[in-house]
């Protein structure tokens, strides 16, 4: 685990900031910290990170952010562990309330509209949210484009294999399908 002073770091103080303006930023880590954020997102490489955008002020407390996050990040193919290199450019939205009521209870229905709501902080750490975005844009299953998973086939000796097609619901129906209208066209010529 990387030491936590190597990772970046942006704090800022909501009650400080004029309440009538947007709060400009931009984040741009050098290489020792880009290498802090991989090794703490198990990355093999981490390239052109940056996180820019605006911290405005909305109604009397509450503050939206909006940003644009970039990265070039490099990951383990799941098939091959071959580097997979991928461009990441997404958009970043939080709202930050100063009113803010956790749900209660062990099931909690979300409204589409509260997924990005949080907790009003009294400092905002923006590289904590940058690498937040970034470990939520990553691809979850990156794969080489080489990459194939082959079928696995495993059986008794002497027995006829099952094979994936074998376990799909409706596969069998076409075949019955084609039976039948074959039965029908039988019958029909017969007629």
């Amino acid at each position: 685990m990387p030491d936590a002073a190597t990772l970046p770091h942006q704090i800022i103080r909501p009650a400080e900031l004029s309440a009538r303006k947007a709060h400009r930023f931009t984040l741009e880590p050098g290489d020792e910290a880009c290498a802090a954020v991989a090794e703490v997102l198990e990355l093999r490489g981490l390239r052109k990170l940056r996180f820019s955008g605006t911290l405005q002020p909305r109604g009397g407390r509450d503050w939206h952010l909006k940003a644009e996050l970039g990265a070039t990040v490099v990951q383990d193919c799941v098939v091959t562990l071959a580097p997979v290199t991928t461009r990441i450019d997404e958009p970043v939205e939080r709202v930050y309330l100063a009113d803010f009521d956790p749900p209660e209870g062990t099931e909690v229905e979300m409204m589409p509209d509260d997924d990005s709501a949080e907790p009003l902080p009294a400092a905002l750490d923006l590289g904590q949210v940058m690498i937040e975005a970034l470990a939520l844009a990553l691809p979850p299953y990156p794969r080489a484009a080489q990459a194939e998973t082959g079928e696995a086939v495993f059986t008794e000796p002497g027995k006829a294999p099952l094979r994936d097609d074998d376990l799909r619901p409706f596969a069998g129906l076409a075949g019955l399908r084609d039976a039948l209208a074959a039965e029908d066209d039988s019958t029909d010529d017969g007629d």
